[in-house]
């Protein structure tokens, strides 16, 4: 079976549920076979929880190369609080009378789908325990680490209207989010197919693995296959650079931004269903991978607007070429 096939697999699975959000869940998964991990951003009752639910049910976690028995991904949500502690997150060491030995118990970080719920209400000392996991795929439990079973990733939300009683996230942590993304509402007849038959409680429960943790794992290596032109790779960095020039910008984007930049759009190609980067690519996910790393001086400034026509500028001066 091809990439091109399994893809579909997971966007059709993944639609029966998320109904009327196509670009959102290609954004999505570009993400996840990128290696990356998600911020959303949007209102309450979106959906939210039911994304990375889905995206979890749809993995089988099996060893083999067949679906049959094969049972979801580890998924596992985490409601932020301000009184949580980094040990709610990470897991503990408690002493076992029994064996009179310290006994390491996993807290919910150590899954393969992570929901980091209302990331932002909870303190800097749980959200820096978070970010370990995140950026060194493990945890420290005193002197010995922990990693997580792969593959896994940190799907985060937090709420854009309200800010009281929440800790904004350091620029440190948004840093390893790859992409921002907001679900937005859906449309009338998406809205009307919800209300007849309530997909979260119906088909959500109901949903099976399509995919191989192999074949997922497959189409993650796939991915650094995918051709990118010097030119293409010249414009990613023209466009992360020009926020750290631009003098609408107080702070630019990192490095790291280009980086994931370049690691997404090969992903997102390949969802598109293709074997090469476009400029196309660049001008979709500009926005997505740098509008959480960016601050701009005027906060009333369209950050969208902006990063994108810059995309569209660097994006013009690239030459048509062939593979």
């Amino acid at each position: 079976m091809n990439h091109l096939e399994l893809i579909e697999r997971l966007l059709a699975g993944a639609g029966q549920v998320v109904r009327g959000k196509e670009d959102f869940l290609k954004l999505t998964f570009s993400a996840l076979f990128a290696g990356g991990h998600v911020l959303l951003e949007d209102m309450p009752g979106l959906g939210k929880t039911t994304v990375a639910k889905t995206a979890a049910a749809l993995i089988g976690s099996t060893s083999g190369d067949s679906l049959q028995g094969s049972q979801p991904l580890i998924f596992k949500r985490i409601q932020f609080t301000p009184d949580l502690l980094p040990y709610d997150i990470t897991g503990v060491d408690i002493f076992d009378p029994k064996s009179n030995e310290f006994r390491f118990v996993p807290g919910p970080v150590l899954a393969n789908i992570v929901l980091a719920d209302e990331i932002n209400r909870t303190t800097p000392k749980v959200q820096s325990a978070l970010l370990e996991v995140m950026a060194e795929n493990q945890v420290t439990i005193g002197s010995v680490s922990h990693k997580p079973p792969s593959p896994f990733f940190v799907i985060a939300t937090q709420n854009p209207i309200e800010s009281e009683g929440t800790f904004p996230l350091p620029a440190a942590q948004l840093d390893r989010f790859m992409l921002k993304l907001s679900l937005g509402y859906p449309d009338r007849d998406s809205e009307i197919a919800v209300l007849n038959d309530n997909p979260s409680d119906t088909i959500l429960k109901n949903l099976q693995p399509v995919i191989t943790v192999a074949e997922f794992l497959e189409l993650q290596k796939a991915c650094g296959d995918v051709f990118c032109h010097p030119q293409i790779k010249n414009a990613i960095v023209d466009i992360v650079r020009e926020t750290r020039e631009h003098k609408a910008f107080m702070l630019g984007a990192s490095p790291r931004a280009a980086l994931h930049f370049l690691q997404v759009a090969k992903a997102f190609a390949m969802v598109q269903g293709r074997d090469f980067v476009s400029d196309d690519d660049l001008c979709a996910l500009a926005h997505p991978v740098l509008s959480h790393r960016i601050k701009l001086r005027d906060a009333k400034s369209n950050s969208e607007k902006l990063i994108k026509s810059i995309a569209i500028s660097r994006c013009a001066s690239i030459d048509t070429f062939t593979k």
